[in-house]
């Protein structure tokens, strides 16, 4: 016997033959469907407990008249609220060489994850939101120009040294 779902339609009867808002964002190398109030877990964002960051990166809009963005929607974006800054469950990486080798390696990784609500979703007007840009990691930003590295301050030459006395007076003989 199949489980049945319960239905996933409408919750009132005011909704019905209306759609809901969706957004479909990639961040992290991940893509997410959204809905205005989720609860999701991304990589790490930087940003504190409390802080509204903004996706940009909007591959699809849905709802009423769906968009799907080439290769994302212009002047799109998903804004969300930090709740909570963390590391995810431990994954661990056990190597074990058979035979001749009998050697073995265990190591251990968390990571780093934000837990987000999504507040708002905006078809227009991204640009003028004046919300910070959602940045992963320590500050890493695709769109932004890179940055040379600071150059060292170049050394002097050396001045030439002075030919010995030595071979001065071999030359005159």
């Amino acid at each position: 016997m199949i489980p049945t779902t319960p239905n996933r339609g409408p919750k009132d009867a005011e909704d019905k033959g209306k759609t809901h808002m969706f957004a479909v964002l990639k961040t992290g190398g991940k893509q997410y469907k959204v809905a205005s109030g989720d609860i999701l877990r991304v990589e790490k964002v930087t940003g504190n407990a409390g802080d509204t960051v903004q996706f940009n990166e909007i591959l699809m809009m849905g709802g009423d008249k769906p968009v799907i963005g080439v290769p994302t929607v212009a002047g799109a974006a998903v804004q969300a609220e930090i709740l909570e800054q963390g590391k995810g469950p431990k994954v661990i990486n056990y190597v074990k060489r058979r035979r001749k080798h009998s050697s073995q390696r265990r190591k251990g990784h968390r990571q780093q994850i934000t837990v987000l609500r999504v507040t708002e979703i905006l078809a227009k007007g991204a640009e003028k939101s004046g919300v910070a840009i959602a940045e992963n990691g320590r500050g890493f930003d695709v769109n932004a120009a890179p940055v040379a590295p600071a150059k060292k301050a170049a050394k002097k030459p050396a001045a030439k040294k002075a030919a010995p006395k030595k071979a001065a007076a071999k030359a005159e003989k």
